[in-house]
């Protein structure tokens, strides 16, 4: 099994709506633009793409768009759900794309055990036609991965990777200091500290906005060139905020239908961004 980098600042796409449909230019352009500006990869059908809310057919055609518009740049399409065999199937089905990558959570709902937990994605892996990168982000799924669970998962040989949202700064460390996986942050507000410590990168959704910049901190902070990243972190680190401060992605779409790439629109159960909302991340935006 062909293993995979993962480091460096991967954006994990929105998909643009015009009305109700999927807006395939506008996802184009900004692939192209990103890909300009410094992103290393693409996260297609992730959580702030609103992949939930997109049916198989929506997600098959996102992905190819993104691969389309990539290029030589390499792209991880987002699964999850709670029944394995369709997960399964869904992952066959696409197996004829060409993916640097899984990024698979545990099931939701369902909070299984740990050993559930070891059984779901060993089975997801020794099917899997390219490497997984374990999503581990408790307040999504309900349920947490241990280190324990994780270091048995490091032994698969195509689990090389983990999206770290478990909010845990010692299993973090821990996961560093063990090496087989390859640590990404995946919470915005961590990636100074993640990669500081030795991580290898970042999932990050605030990298819509300002992109040149996160790519820059990536490529400083993994050059151990501390000083200047911290402070490119602490001028970025308002934005961040601001970007996060009401439910994922309403308002880098409002920054980006601001910036004329895209209509500001999501589907139910997501809402457009408060007027007051998108008006601190303009101005955290105009403050870089």
């Amino acid at each position: 099994m062909l293993t995979q980098d993962f480091s460096g600042l991967w954006v994990p796409l929105v998909t643009p709506f015009d009305g109700d449909v999927v807006d395939h230019g506008a996802l184009r352009r900004l692939v192209r633009r990103l890909g300009q500006e410094g992103a290393t990869g693409f996260v297609a059908c992730g959580s702030t793409g609103e992949a939930a809310s997109l049916d198989k057919a929506e997600q098959r055609a996102v992905l190819d768009t993104v691969l389309q518009a990539a290029g030589p740049l390499p792209v991880v399409m987002g699964v999850s759900g709670y029944h394995l065999p369709q997960m399964l199937a869904w992952m066959r089905e696409l197996g004829d794309c060409p993916l640097h990558g899984w990024l698979v959570p545990p099931p939701h709902y369902i909070r299984p055990s740990q050993a559930g937990l070891v059984a779901w994605f060993t089975a997801i892996a020794d099917e899997a036609q390219a490497p997984i990168v374990v999503y581990d982000i408790p307040y999504r799924t309900g349920v947490t991965l241990s280190l324990d669970t994780l270091r048995e998962l490091a032994a698969h040989p195509r689990i090389q990777a983990i999206k770290d949202c478990g909010g845990d700064a010692r299993k973090t460390e821990a996961l560093l200091a063990d090496g087989r996986l390859q640590v990404l942050a995946g919470e915005d507000a961590q990636i100074f500290g993640t990669l500081a410590a030795g991580g290898v990168g970042a999932i990050a959704a605030s990298a819509h906005l300002a992109t040149q910049r996160f790519a820059r901190l990536t490529a400083l902070l993994r050059e151990g060139r501390l000083a200047e990243a911290r402070a490119l972190w602490r001028a970025l680190a308002p934005l961040v905020d601001a970007v996060f401060a009401e439910p994922n992605p309403a308002l880098i779409k409002a920054q980006l239908a601001l910036q004329g790439e895209m209509a500001n629109t999501l589907r139910l159960p997501m809402t457009a961004a408060s007027a007051e909302g998108a008006r601190r991340v303009a101005a955290a935006m105009t403050a870089l």
